[in-house]
């Protein structure tokens, strides 16, 4: 485990005493969650992530881009460029992390090259759809909200102001005949600390208040307004809560991405490859470096729509405040996104013009990562959505990468 980060798919028979209300996470963590809660800790671990987070299955069939692996990193071997554009490979196992420090998420994914799956792709065999969401070890889905704060949240002279609806989906209930409805609220974070709050109802307009205990939470997490506070009730009714960061200011980011940069090491990644071994891939999901592995059944699945220039499409996208939205643009063109370094490679190779001005402003996109939605009225070439097309139509990829026939066999997924 990387230091200073907390797995939290490590599971023990006995949870940790929590430290005291405000204690250092630094000093105070527990390293691990009890059985029970380990479900909703994972939780709580998709929900800091936010809502574009999707983590294959341990024993999925995957595709990893090194392309737009060392597109994440700022410094990388040119050794990397050896790699083949597409590697196939099966999840050998999915560990969920957040930093101690500033409570970054992020997940580290252990793959193994399978010439099983590339096989597959080889004969055009489209993969059946497979639930590929590691997370999602518990169907019910807890109580919870998100708010964004606003200046007043994070005063120091302030409290926090709680949504009535929320905090009456949330929250115990007040007894409403009192004067003055108040109670003490403990809350649990991502790594085990406990938070304590005092919840009162008061005001002209009346309205839900957290006030005793907010100010120090503020104040250890370094919140600013923009940042995103989630509470979760688990159906023990435990509470639990999280902290997602302003996409524009990624609070500790620089610090996360040095350890994601050190712990990457593009080298021994080509090796593992070459001597067909499990190698880890690290990112951090509000980054939008989870695009770098795909599960294989989307991959495949997406070679058989047409691409053409004048084609529309949808996709999702994370707004300022941390929700989703869906945004729209339109094919323009298709090509290699390098074709020098990695020609033939399907990895960003659509070029796309955005609607308006709002949501995902990249101008190049995977055609795994949209959903096309209808054509350009008077353009001529093009085709009806969903007739399948021969990936002939796509520029081929580089030679394959030379495995040699020692190393890990991929096995008993």
């Amino acid at each position: 485990m990387m230091n200073g980060l907390i797995d939290l798919n490590a599971v023990d028979n006995e949870e940790e005493p929590a430290s005291p209300s405000g204690s250092s996470p630094s000093t105070a963590v527990s390293e691990s969650v009890a059985t029970s809660s380990s479900a909703f800790c994972m939780e709580l671990w998709h929900a800091c992530a936010g809502p574009l987070i999707s983590l294959p299955k341990k024993g999925s069939a995957v595709v990893y881009f090194p392309q737009g692996h060392v597109e994440h990193l700022p410094e990388h071997s040119a050794v990397a460029y050896d790699l083949p554009p597409h590697v196939f490979c099966r999840v050998i196992h999915v560990k969920l992390h957040a930093d101690a420090a500033n409570d970054e998420v992020y997940a580290q994914v252990s793959l193994v090259p399978d010439q099983q799956i590339e096989q597959k792709w080889r004969e055009g065999v489209i993969a059946e759809v497979e639930d590929e969401d590691a997370g999602d070890v518990n169907k019910s889905t807890p109580h919870m909200f998100c708010k964004t704060l606003t200046a007043s949240d994070t005063s120091t002279h302030g409290g926090f102001s709680v949504p009535r609806r929320a905090a009456e989906d949330c929250f115990p209930p007040l007894d409403y005949d009192k004067q003055r409805p108040s109670q003490e609220l403990v809350a649990k974070d991502l790594h085990g600390v406990e938070w304590k709050f005092r919840h009162i109802y008061r005001g002209q307009p009346r309205r839900h208040l957290l006030t005793t205990g907010w100010s120090a939470f503020v104040s250890k997490k370094k919140l600013v307004s923009g940042d995103a506070v989630l509470f979760l009730r688990g159906t023990d009714g435990e509470l639990r809560l999280g902290v997602r960061r302003a996409a524009q200011v990624k609070s500790g980011a620089t610090r996360l991405a040095q350890k994601i940069q050190q712990f990457n090491d593009i080298a021994a990644v080509v090796n593992s490859i070459a001597m067909r071994k499990t190698f880890d891939i690290c990112y951090n999901p509000r980054a939008r470096s989870s695009e770098i592995i795909a599960p294989y059944h989307k991959f495949s699945k997406s070679f058989t729509h047409s691409f053409s220039p004048g084609t529309r499409f949808k996709t999702r996208s994370e707004t300022e405040d941390s929700s989703e939205r869906r945004c729209s643009g339109l094919i323009v063109g298709v090509s290699d996104a390098d074709p020098v370094r990695w020609p033939g490679s399907k990895w960003k190779c659509l070029l796309v013009r955005w609607d308006g001005t709002g949501g995902n402003c990249l101008d190049r996109v995977s055609p795994w990562e949209i959903e096309l939605s209808g054509l350009v009225s008077g353009s001529n070439n093009l085709v009806l959505l969903g007739t399948k097309r021969s990936r002939a139509a796509f520029p081929s990829t580089k030679p394959d990468f030379q495995l040699s026939g020692d190393g890990n066999e991929a096995s008993d997924f």
